[in-house]
């Protein structure tokens, strides 16, 4: 089974980015928060192309050298659990491991690459969930990539409920992605988080998205804030 001790930097691209949040052009044009983005080459693309992308997450406090070590370091371990355990994983737009090495490589080039003007700029912000450091409502979109339920060994029921009301509070919509945990089972906080989220009044749905690579995550969570 596909593990892993903590949460490591290991990034995907901005075309995977629209496939699993089911982004539209038209949403591209709102202001938008990824995170937990760590080296996800999704802000330096979006960039470019025009769009309004805050990425945060605490792999900011690090200077592009030490980002650049760390991802060297994460590379083989992740990609040795995904040899071991391929059967865990859809290998179609992605057809082998030694693709899968290519693409998010290419990935988290294109993000170190962007990463000292996208610091400069305030594209890259050091902060972490539970808390953010970003006023209420100042996102119309945030975006969470494999972090909340994929870690659900190493983050508690609590931490992810504080986590998504806190997106809630920035933003007016909020995606997270996937609803599985590693090894495939569903997180065992799903269904509680989306109990709480929706006693809180917030709009919840789970969607099936255009993108599965781990077998079985294939759906997000979708939350509208109640005065979205």
């Amino acid at each position: 089974m596909f593990t892993l001790d903590k949460v490591v930097p290991w990034g995907r691209s901005f075309e995977e980015y629209t496939a699993m949040f089911l982004l539209a052009e038209a949403e591209m044009a709102g202001r938008i928060l990824g995170c937990g983005d760590g080296p996800a080459g999704f802000n330096a693309e979006a960039t470019r192309r025009g769009a309004r992308v805050v990425s945060c997450d605490p792999l900011y406090a690090f200077s592009n050298a030490d980002i650049e070590a760390r991802i060297t370091a994460t590379y083989e371990q992740v990609i040795d659990q995904t040899r071991q355990n391929q059967k865990e994983f859809v290998w179609e737009a992605i057809t082998s491991v030694d693709e899968l090495g290519k693409v998010r490589m290419a990935a988290m080039n294109a993000f170190l690459a962007d990463y000292p003007a996208g610091l400069m700029e305030g594209r890259y912000v050091n902060a972490a969930l539970p808390s953010l450091p970003f006023p209420t409502g100042d996102f119309d979109l945030a975006l969470c990539s494999h972090l909340l339920f994929l870690y659900s060994q190493q983050l508690d029921e609590e931490f992810h409920h504080a986590s998504l009301l806190e997106l809630c509070r920035v933003a007016k919509e909020v995606r997270v992605f996937p609803l599985l945990a590693l090894g495939g089972a569903r997180s065992p906080y799903l269904e509680g988080s989306v109990e709480m989220l929706r006693t809180a009044g917030h709009n919840v749905s789970i969607q099936r998205v255009n993108y599965e690579f781990q077998r079985g995550a294939c759906e997000m969570l979708r939350i509208q804030r109640a005065d979205g």
